[in-house]
């Protein structure tokens, strides 16, 4: 089964597809990984895309699609895949077709988090880490059990990321809406679309995207 999931930064995408890694042998592509793989690999589409990137030109549709076509050969792909990042336009949108197509497979669905924009930023804000261990907290949602000691390690030192402010956050969703815009309507046309309460627990969210997937949506 191959999927696109969509959402703004914040909305879980990384935490499902995750799972859905685990549970059901599925592979994230990410075009961002799969460029910096390809060009390390030195694969004849990377071997293109260095040279672009070197020259400080944005990297083609054609080259994105040429890397995700490498990567959809590989074997671990054989269980389904999860785009993330691409398609964003309706044109890599109709790219994404042929390369399904021209290798036996299909899209399933696009699936999509739908947010909150200010409980987002209230999500995303509130966020902070053990500078030690790296375990997450949040000020409303999961403060130490014990004040300013992190409850895995003992460290007493935390520390937030400095995007993670609310002029950010607003700038990421504008973002998304504008990237996602264009194809949305692409794959409403064909009936592809799905939607799925972003805001909820991480199990709800995940048992939403099972529901789509074992198709009792």
């Amino acid at each position: 089964m191959n999927i696109i999931l969509l959402g703004p930064p914040g909305a879980g995408k990384g935490t499902q597809a995750s799972r859905l890694e685990a549970e059901r042998g599925m592979v994230q592509l990410s075009t961002g990984d799969m460029l910096r793989a390809a060009v390390k690999a030195g694969t004849p589409t990377g071997v293109k895309a260095k040279a672009v990137m070197e020259a400080g030109e944005l990297v083609s549709d054609e080259i994105v699609s040429g890397i995700i076509g490498e990567r959809l050969d590989m074997a671990d792909t054989e269980n389904g895949a999860i785009f993330d990042g691409y398609p964003r336009t309706a044109a890599q949108a109709e790219s994404l077709d042929g390369l399904l197509d021209s290798r036996g497979r299909k899209l399933d669905y696009v699936i999509e988090l739908q947010v909150d924009e200010e409980a987002l930023v209230d999500r995303i804000t509130g966020r902070f880490t053990c500078a030690q261990c790296g375990t997450g907290y949040h000020d409303s949602f999961k403060q130490p059990k014990v004040a300013e000691t992190c409850d895995v390690c003992g460290s007493h030192a935390f520390k937030r990321r400095p995007d993670d402010n609310a002029e950010t956050v607003r700038t990421r969703m504008a973002e998304y809406r504008a990237k996602t815009a264009p194809i949305l309507p692409f794959y409403e046309a064909r009936g592809l679309v799905r939607r799925v309460d972003g805001m909820a627990d991480m199990d709800q969210v995940g048992a939403q995207i099972a529901a789509i997937l074992d198709g009792q949506d």
